[in-house]
């Protein structure tokens, strides 16, 4: 069965797959926003949603090494970079959907708002420092960075995650709906601690 497993994730239509699936939300919501299914308020809609498969995609890119080591499937690592792409891709989405459907592209007004609302800057601080991430996602800068070097700066996930799990807190406290940020806190708990359980137990 694992070695079957193996085999499927190392073909290479499973990383062709996984690109389609990783699409799939981006055009339903393009779909939805072109045949008025995206409810009264489709730029609303719109932002929030991105924002979502945002925090899906870094739960999936955090949720990857846990898998592979508790699965023993070590074929499941080749799918991370793809993965943490895309998330980045859809935070970029949500920030100019925010920037232009909310705010009109008026930079002087989203950085009136960045300053003054503490889950815009929460979530704008979580896109600014996934830039460096998604700048060295490729072979060459790894090369050029040193292994030990990339792999440090790509720790910084850790941080992104707490501070995009923020963003959505405080996003969602304005209308005291706290039963989402609940679940992602949970897995997110479940995803950190367990790298905390490992670090201590090698020790």
């Amino acid at each position: 069965m694992k070695a079957a497993l193996t085999r499927a994730l190392l073909h290479p239509a499973a990383k062709v797959l996984l690109f389609l699936l990783c699409l799939g939300p981006l055009a339903w919501l393009v779909y939805g926003a072109f045949a008025n299914q995206l409810g009264a308020n489709p730029a609303e809609a719109l932002i929030r949603r991105l924002g979502d498969w945002t925090l899906r995609g870094l739960w999936l890119t955090l949720a990857i090494t846990p898998l592979r080591e508790l699965t023993g499937l070590a074929a499941l690592a080749r799918f991370r970079r793809m993965l943490g792409v895309f998330t980045f891709s859809y935070a970029t989405l949500h920030l100019m959907a925010y920037s232009w459907l909310d705010q009109g592209l008026d930079f002087a007004v989203i950085a009136t708002d960045i300053a003054k609302r503490p889950f815009i800057l929460m979530g704008f601080t979580a896109w600014a420092l996934m830039l460096p991430l998604a700048a060295t996602s490729f072979n060459r800068a790894i090369k050029a960075l040193g292994a030990k070097r990339w792999q440090a700066l790509h720790k910084a996930i850790y941080a992104i995650s707490v501070i995009a799990l923020m963003h959505f807190i405080w996003m969602r406290a304005g209308k005291h709906n706290f039963a989402e940020p609940a679940v992602y806190g949970v897995i997110l708990a479940a995803l950190l601690g367990w790298r905390l359980w490992k670090r201590f137990s090698r020790k």
